[in-house]
């Protein structure tokens, strides 16, 4: 080219050029399939967008993910995985670059599906997830709910949950952290096992069973859990975290509980076995005990002897009550042969004078003891007079009383027309109270008798004007 074209080219400057390839690009392309391997996954950004490339023997392609993209994504990019991305081909304009920027993202086939299986599977048994653990608080085990009312009706509680899609990973760890955190003895109380089940599916299907999130609820979980996902050549990364693993739903119900009808024919089985069991101990009791009384000697082999001896007893009573009887008659006669009529006058002499003197003694006693006595009784009456309010009235005084016969202390007590009683040395006479003098009696006061006054009804009164 001669310079004078030279100068005739239309001059850009950069952003129009990295405009107008950008443009070129995009309608040339627009979207595409790629299939490589990722490279550079740092996990997303604090935006929430992700950055890293895409490889394969000759090439590298620069690849983004948007934040609204990234979490509808079914499988997340990792470092290593082969995969097929769908995006829209575009540039950078601050690094001079092309560049993807990725819709949709699907490993590269089952082979990359069981690479990255097998990868997070040694990652996740490396950090003891799928180590056996057993709870030992575990008791019966609950099933799942069409399967539970054939075997063993109990009472179940369903927390339902996408088990495929973008969310159903973390729904179903959300699942399993929430049943654990109910109370025991709430209104809705802790369950005893949980079974995380699902029907059989393709292996993208059951992808979600095989996100970290979910393996790790399961190997936190407290509660026992069975993992029931898919069918039983189904193999997912619950399955090795939970505490037992079962081929389908329908098995896991049968690990749960037992057959109702099988378990009371078992009780009833145990039941009689039980009842025979104590029937042979009775009869091998029984058995001994008649072994044993047939070892013992007859009642009157043992009573034999006894019997004779009493009969032997009994026919020498009579001898020897006779031969008693001669014992203490000789004994008798020997004594009164060694006492004479003198000697008995004496003794008997001897106990009379005793006798009188006792009695005379005790007259005697008897006599002081009464003087005693009268000598108290008359110093107690001397005491009693000398207290008395009848030496008192001897004096010149008088006892009034109320109505009641209660003794009066005051005047004050004494209200305007109350009954009066009064006591003197010589005896008693009765009045009635006149108005206020009996409250302030004067010299001239005086009692009438009962024969003449002023009283009502003719009666004295105690006070006179």
């Amino acid at each position: 080219m001669t310079e004078a074209a030279l100068d005739n080219v239309v001059e850009w400057t950069v952003s129009e050029l990295s405009s107008a390839l950008r443009r070129t690009v995009e309608e040339a392309y627009g979207y595409v399939r790629v299939r490589g391997e990722i490279s550079g996954f740092k996990g997303q950004q604090p935006s929430g967008h992700a950055y890293f490339a895409l490889k394969d023997e000759g090439a590298r392609l620069d690849a983004v993910i948007w934040k609204s993209s990234f979490g509808r994504m079914r499988v997340k990019p990792e470092e290593g995985l082969e995969v097929i991305v769908t995006g829209r081909l575009t540039t950078y304009p601050g690094r001079s670059s092309y560049q993807i920027v990725i819709d949709r993202l699907e490993p590269a086939g089952i082979g990359a599906l069981m690479k990255l299986l097998e990868e997070r599977k040694k990652k996740l048994a490396a950090e003891g997830l799928f180590d056996e653990v057993t709870s030992p608080t575990g008791a019966v085990i609950r099933d799942i709910l069409h399967r539970l009312e054939d075997r063993f009706p109990r009472r179940v509680l369903v927390w339902p949950v996408r088990v495929q899609g973008e969310t159903s990973a973390a729904e179903v760890a959300n699942a399993i952290r929430r049943l654990n955190e109910l109370p025991e003895l709430g209104p809705i109380p802790r369950p005893d096992l949980i079974i995380v089940a699902r029907g059989g599916g393709s292996l993208e299907d059951l992808w979600s069973f095989n996100e970290e999130i979910v393996v790790r609820a399961a190997a936190a979980s407290m509660i026992p859990l069975i993992s029931a996902v898919g069918h039983e050549t189904d193999i997912t990364l619950i399955d090795f975290a939970a505490d037992r693993r079962a081929p389908t739903p329908t098995a896991a119900a049968e690990i749960a509980v037992p057959v109702r009808a099988e378990l009371m024919v078992s009780l009833s089985n145990l039941g009689a076995r039980k009842h025979a069991c104590w029937k042979r101990n009775v009869d091998r009791h029984r058995k001994e005990l008649s072994l044993l009384s047939r070892a013992m000697p007859a009642l009157d082999d043992l009573l034999s002897v006894p019997r004779q001896r009493l009969d032997s007893c009994a026919g020498r009573l009579p001898r020897a009550l006779r031969a008693n009887a001669q014992i203490h008659h000789t004994h008798l006669t020997r004594v009164a042969s060694r006492l004479s009529p003198r000697l008995l006058s004496h003794r008997i002499e001897r106990c009379d004078e005793q006798t009188k003197n006792f009695i005379g003694r005790a007259r005697r006693a008897f006599r002081i003891s009464q003087d005693r006595r009268d000598q108290r009784l008359r110093s107690a009456g001397q005491l009693l007079t000398a207290y008395s309010y009848k030496g008192v009235l001897s004096r010149g005084f008088a006892l009034v009383r109320d109505g009641e016969g209660h003794p009066l202390r005051s005047a004050g007590a004494v209200g305007a027309g109350a009954r009066l009683d009064i006591e003197f040395a010589d005896g008693r006479l009765g009045a009635t109270a006149d108005g206020e003098h009996a409250v302030q009696p004067t010299a001239k006061s005086k009692v009438r008798s009962r024969g003449g006054g002023e009283g009502p009804g003719g009666q004295g009164t105690l006070f006179g004007s």
